[in-house]
């Protein structure tokens, strides 16, 4: 169930033209599990040019003082460079986004599906009592 719902709540930010938060949000996710140092380099650029970067095509809308910090943390990448970013958008996605897709068509179809039917509960019941 739980893969349905993110992938409605996906379908529900690319209806909003605001994809590029979860995408970033999974993005760093996946960046922090990278066990090998030597490419979180390459990762951590890939990232920060699809998302925060000036001229991003996926760019995800934070502060600038946590730009400049995300941008700071480039010059030595670890495993946490992005944490403040992904936080910031974290927040975002819990206090805007999620909020509207609790309201949306989208949610209340996911819900309905999730539901057994009344009619399909009941007849167990009655064929025990034929």
């Amino acid at each position: 169930m739980a893969h349905y719902g993110l992938c409605a709540f996906t379908a529900f930010l690319i209806s909003e033209f605001s994809e590029e938060n979860i995408a970033f949000y999974f993005a760093c996710e996946d960046y922090k599990k990278t066990r090998s140092p030597a490419k979180l380099p390459a990762k951590a650029q890939q990232i920060y040019y699809e998302f925060i970067g000036s001229e991003a095509p996926r760019e995800i809308n934070i502060d600038h003082e946590t730009c400049d910090i995300t941008k700071a943390n480039m010059q030595d990448p670890s495993s946490t460079c992005f944490d403040l970013a992904q936080h910031k958008i974290y927040m975002l996605m819990a206090k805007d986004c999620y909020p509207r897709f609790l309201h949306s068509q989208a949610y209340k179809d996911l819900v309905c599906h999730a539901k057994p039917s009344t009619k399909a509960s009941k007849l167990p019941q009655q064929e025990k009592q034929v």
